[in-house]
């Protein structure tokens, strides 16, 4: 029987992608979207004509209903992937509303506190488990625009390392995969070809990241090879950061 793997967020960019990397290496894949059933569907056609197997699960995931609903009819959850994005206000503190700032925060804490308290219950019963969340190098760099994002993506670091260490004897292992900048729908939006060039300029693979190389990672981390490793994270930056210690 196939290992099942919920991702969220698995309609569109990183999450799609690692949607189809887990059905390539034989997971049952759940795709989890909120409102683009179009782009949902398009994930599962697509895990199924490689010869995998998946499903759709709509649901919000801020919502502690909608998660209780999604997960209780689940007898076995071998992986959960939290990659649900938040869409955050990109500006100043001096021109940012506090009902912007805590939307963006709360609603990325809710998502990964709701799922994570649901899917240990049944880890916990299988004894085994894996659980990556998708954070972002914004977390420990400083950009214009940026405070809410990285606020709320730092918080989600923190929480991930307590929830490491409560379920680690249960043999559950938990990670971080913070990625860089990644050339995605999402941030098609915040970006030009020219700061697109720069980004590239700055990375030790002379290019910018596609949602592939972030799955890769979080595959990797939800494969047996990493079971002696949990509470750490894992950059996925192409060299940004080597450069820029440099």
């Amino acid at each position: 029987m196939s290992k099942v793997a919920l991702i969220t967020g698995a309609g569109r960019g990183i999450g799609a992608a690692t949607a189809r990397e887990l059905g390539r290496r034989g997971f049952h894949i759940v795709v989890n979207y909120r409102g683009d059933t179009v782009s949902a569907e398009k994930v599962v056609d697509e895990i199924k004509r490689e010869g995998g197997t998946a499903e759709l699960a709509q649901a919000d995931v801020r919502d502690p209903e909608q998660v209780a609903a999604l997960i209780q009819s689940r007898d076995a959850v071998d992986a959960l992937v939290c990659n649900a994005n938040i869409t955050p206000p990109f500006a100043p503190l001096d021109t940012m509303t506090w009902e912007d700032f805590i939307g963006k925060v709360d609603g990325e804490m809710a998502a990964v506190f709701h799922l994570t308290k649901r899917v240990l219950e049944v880890m916990r019963g299988q004894g085994s488990g894996r659980i990556v969340y998708v954070s972002s190098l914004s977390a420990e760099l400083t950009r214009p625009g940026a405070l809410a994002h990285a606020t709320a993506k730092a918080a989600l670091d923190t929480f991930a390392r307590h929830v490491a260490a409560e379920a680690g004897p249960y043999g559950v292992g938990v990670n971080v995969v913070a990625p860089g900048a990644v050339r995605t729908d999402a941030t098609a939006h915040t970006t030009t070809p020219e700061v697109e060039k720069a980004r590239a300029e700055r990375s030790v693979l002379h290019r910018m990241l596609e949602p592939e190389d972030v799955a890769k990672v979080i595959a990797a981390a939800v494969g047996g090879d990493f079971q002696a490793t949990t509470g750490i994270r894992i950059p996925v930056d192409g060299g940004f950061r080597v450069l820029s210690a440099s």
